[in-house]
């Protein structure tokens, strides 16, 4: 904790006090949730950013998509639009948002909409035809105006809640006791080597409710690198020169996966809106060596920079252990859900 954050404690106690009482008001019935009839499941951390929630919409998505309709619903972080906005054809990263546009390529399935208000996007989605029976919220978990069935809280591995505190000091956008609206934890981004030891530790100071369940999961990288037409084998350019580039949170492991000796790395803002001039530094450094950037990164770059120099590495999130209780679990809400439907 830096010294400017020390400082801004004061802050920090009045933003809890703030939280709790909006968080009191919404538990007593105050302040309205509005519930709907389908099976609506909200992704979300207590913490900003970088803890992985796109990997795991992606894993609701394919555990989900094959059997049911699905929809996922996003605020759509600085994106150029307003209001509600259901993908189609015309869409691109900047009227939707980069990770719900990352959805919408990747899943043609499902149905990928956008609303600050997710009370408005969510009967917005029951307007259209046909109906999604599956709702997927993506960081919505402190969006208390709708009343999820299930809720899943992310934390990030060597930064979990336990240990942080609210912002300004910390980074916590509500108290640790927020954890306690969690069906499911998911320690995410651990080692894939995490021992059973300090998985109890970690558990220990988690202190989670009997109700519910705790998970470690980690980012498991692809074993090619993609472009528009082509696909690469890493271990075909691993010591090859490249050029790395990552606009997301925390890009530290992003890079350490790829990285040689002698790859220059250039890191941007999260969900950053690449300008004229970023365009002309990436490519200036690159010269004539391949791009690799994040998929996320990847869909606002595309159109760019050329075509046979920019790549990017697809992740998926992947489960230490109990991968096949957790989609159990995952799979008896909706059934159940929809059955009482």
């Amino acid at each position: 904790m830096n010294l400017l954050r020390k400082i801004l404690f004061p802050f920090a106690i009045l933003y809890g006090l703030v939280t709790a009482i909006r968080n009191f008001l919404f538990d007593k019935g105050i302040l309205k949730s509005y519930a709907f009839d389908l099976p609506i499941i909200a992704v979300g951390n207590l913490s900003v950013g970088g803890t992985g929630k796109t990997p795991q919409i992606e894993y609701l998505i394919r555990l989900l998509s094959t059997k049911y309709k699905v929809a996922t619903l996003s605020r759509g972080y600085k994106r150029k639009s307003e209001g509600f906005v259901l993908a189609d054809a015309n869409v691109n990263a900047e009227i939707l948002g980069d990770e719900p546009f990352q959805f919408f390529q990747k899943f043609p399935n499902i149905q990928v909409a956008v609303d600050a208000n997710r009370k408005n996007g969510i009967e917005q989605l029951l307007s259209k035809n046909p109906k999604p029976e599956v709702i997927l919220l993506d960081d919505a978990y402190q969006h208390r105006k709708v009343k999820a069935g299930f809720y899943i809280l992310l934390t990030a591995y060597g930064d979990i809640y336990a240990d942080d505190f609210i912002l300004p000091t910390g980074n916590l956008r509500e108290s640790r006791s927020g954890a306690r609206r969690a069906d499911v934890v998911v320690v995410t981004k651990c080692p894939p080597n995490l021992s059973e030891a300090e998985q109890l530790l970690i558990k220990n100071k988690l202190k989670l409710a009997v109700n519910q369940q705790l998970y470690f999961s980690c980012i498991a990288y692809d074993d090619c690198i993609y472009s528009e037409n082509s696909k690469i084998e890493l271990s075909e350019i691993r010591e090859e020169q490249k050029l790395l580039l990552a606009g997301i949170a925390k890009p530290e492991p992003f890079f350490a996966h790829l990285k040689n000796a002698n790859d220059p790395c250039l890191t941007f803002p999260d969900h950053h809106h690449f300008s004229e001039n970023d365009i002309q530094e990436i490519i200036v450094k690159a010269q004539d060596a391949i791009i690799i950037t994040t998929e996320k990164d990847y869909v606002r770059l595309k159109g760019s920079l050329p075509v046979e120099q920019l790549f990017y590495l697809p992740i998926q999130s992947k489960f230490l252990s109990g991968k096949a209780t957790f989609d159990k679990k995952i799979k008896d809400y909706v059934g159940a859900s929809t059955r009482d439907r």
